[in-house]
């Protein structure tokens, strides 16, 4: 049985004359101002298929201008399936990602370079000797492999976090490019058994990724009934360049038909119009794009809209996430998936602060909220990410998991029959008929039901704000479970048919 996620009742910014103008404008963009190009297959897959495309002038790389006309568009929508499933090693974590249900599953992300340890030290008043405080303190580390583990570790154990992106760069001395795709998901795959997604380094490690997840699938067929991995691409680059480097990765993905993301990450104010409309109609453009790419090379192949718009920040151009336009956008570009039928990988979560704290909460829980009701089918970035997409902190991700838990009761469809408002009415029957006029003695079998949220388990006890050494304790007791690895014989076979792993991976 498939993970179930959170059924929603979808918050919508746009209505539908603003959507079918949106769609209107990225058809424009499209046919008339058309994609820059920079990789000749891409291009001659657009042609082959009825695009316009005509070569640039430039005294750098070869590029082309593909203009493509709506009939392209409408027959790649056409053949995009609509239902796309991610597997995993436990079959009851599989994901069934419907593009017209608003159903929403929760997933970590962004291979962040920096992991951020949080450790309780206790500091002694300089004014009163006797008075004792436990402070967390942080402490910066760059990812490893082991660091990733322990990540994929507290995934298998957080009820709220369905799927696995990974979410620190594997930076060890001995691992490069040709050996970082297989090295990092051998190690999410050994340490959770949820959907495990990645990006791919090097196109070369492709077949040597997939045969990975074949072996550990049950063979060719299984992992075809059961695609354990999917792939995140980044083939454009904004504004509305369709770049070298990942587009023949992800015109091999779609060959051998296995999940992928099309993402697009254009920054509203530098990379694209700050302005709503403008930002939902280039975005959509570019994400178009690669979904029309996936198509021709492999007619339903499964992909997901993988929609990332952010806002930059004016005094440095960095990201900014926790303003109010991240979320419209995210919002909007939910609705334009939901407009073509099209699963959505969308983005919430993140804070634009170094470490876990009370801003880094809000800022959080302010795109978890909101963009978790616009009922998109894959929500990444959502655990443990800080200071932009830069940092993962495991104990940032605990509380998130608690956060999102607490947003999944919010969000949940009431449950009001003719059943159930009798047995209200008789409770407030029997209430008023007693001398104390309380409820109290219904309160316990509703915690027990699910059907009211649980006490806040990181709640401080005294004068100081303990939260993040709660989370922290939490983190250490969730590290400290057994981790539910591949079968040795499995494990056996990978080493000796998959080359490039490090034998202590197997370990970690």
């Amino acid at each position: 049985m498939a993970r179930q996620g959170i059924l929603v009742e979808p918050y919508r910014r746009l209505n539908q004359e603003q959507i079918e103008r949106i769609h209107d404008a990225s058809l424009a963009i499209l046919a008339n101002l058309g994609i820059v190009c920079f990789n000749r297959q891409a291009a001659e897959v657009f042609r082959d298929f009825g695009a316009k495309v005509f070569t640039l002038e430039s005294q750098g790389a070869p590029s082309w201008l593909l203009k493509i006309p709506e009939k392209i568009v409408s027959q790649a929508l056409a053949s995009a399936p609509k239902v796309v499933k991610l597997g995993a090693r436990d079959k009851n974590n599989c994901l069934m990602l419907d593009g017209n249900e608003p159903r929403v599953r929760f997933a970590s992300g962004s291979e962040a370079n920096t992991w951020l340890d949080v450790e309780a030290e206790t500091f002694v008043s300089k004014k009163e000797a006797s008075l004792e405080v436990t402070f967390p303190v942080f402490k910066a580390q760059k990812g490893t492999i082991d660091k990733l583990a322990k990540a994929a570790h507290l995934c298998e154990n957080l009820d709220s976090w369905d799927s696995f992106l990974r979410t620190v760069n594997i930076q060890d001395d001995d691992i490069t490019d040709y050996n970082k795709d297989v090295n990092k998901f051998f190690t999410s795959l050994n340490n959770t058994t949820k959907h495990v997604m990645s990006g791919l380094t090097e196109l070369s490690q492709l077949d040597n990724v997939i045969k990975m997840a074949q072996i550990i699938a049950g063979g060719e067929d299984s992992f075809r009934e059961n695609p354990i991995i999917s792939f995140i691409t980044c083939v454009v680059k904004s504004p509305l360049q369709l770049v070298d480097d990942p587009t023949p990765t992800a015109i091999e993905i779609a060959r051998r038909g296995v999940p992928l993301v099309i993402s697009s990450s254009p920054q509203g104010g530098s990379t694209a119009p700050i302005q709503e409309g403008g930002m939902v109609a280039q975005i959509n453009a570019e994400i178009l794009t690669g979904v029309i790419l996936t198509q021709l090379v492999n007619k339903g192949t499964p992909v997901l809209y993988g929609s990332v718009p952010g806002r930059t920040s004016m005094d440095d151009l960095n990201d900014s996430y926790g303003v109010p336009e991240f979320n419209q956008y995210n919002i909007d570009c939910v609705q334009m998936a939901r407009y073509y039928g099209l699963p959505c990988y969308s983005t919430g979560g993140v804070s634009d602060i170094r470490i876990p704290g009370i801003q880094a909460s809000v800022e959080k829980l302010f795109s978890h909220i909101l963009v978790a009701i616009a009922g998109p089918q894959y929500l990444h970035y959502a655990f443990g990410l800080l200071e932009r997409t830069n940092t993962f902190c495991p104990v940032q991700a605990v509380l998130d998991n608690t956060h999102i838990g607490m947003v999944k009761m919010f969000a949940k469809q009431p449950v009001i029959t003719e059943e159930t408002m009798a047995q209200c009415l008789e409770q407030v029957r029997k209430v008023m008929s007693s001398s104390h006029k309380l409820y109290v003695r219904y309160v316990r079998g509703a915690l027990r039901s699910g059907e009211i949220a649980p006490p806040y388990p990181f709640e401080s006890q005294g004068m100081n704000d303990e939260t993040l050494i709660r989370a922290q304790q939490r983190m250490q007791e969730l590290l400290a479970l057994p981790p539910r690895h591949i079968a040795r014989e499995t494990i056996g076979r990978l080493f000796r048919e998959i080359p490039g792993l490090l034998s202590r991976s197997k370990t970690s």
